[in-house]
């Protein structure tokens, strides 16, 4: 299950968030965005977990808790086409 961070402190890195999650089971995979430009973090990241007890595990103690310093937000993450078929038809008059 891909899981999305918000709220990450700038100085929080991929090493420390795939930390984060660990205890609750397997990291397959650990994303932090960065500012193309400049390499900053953006402020928020993807956490890949093979099984969805462990996600959801974590999402519900991590959710709202402080890490270096912020209070971040998880969330389970909205696939490409879930976001696409909930948003509405442009051209569908309302």
């Amino acid at each position: 299950m891909k899981i999305l961070v918000r709220n990450l402190a700038r100085a929080t890195t991929e090493e420390n968030l795939s930390a984060l999650f660990e205890p609750f089971g397997v990291v397959q995979f650990c994303n932090l965005v960065l500012d193309k430009d400049s390499g900053v973090s953006k402020g928020f990241g993807f956490v890949e977990m093979p099984k969805p007890g462990a996600a959801k595990a974590a999402i519900k103690a991590l959710n709202n808790t402080m890490v270096d310093g912020a209070k971040i937000r998880v969330k389970l993450a909205q696939t490409k086409t879930a976001a696409t078929t909930l948003s509405p038809d442009p051209q569908t008059p309302t």
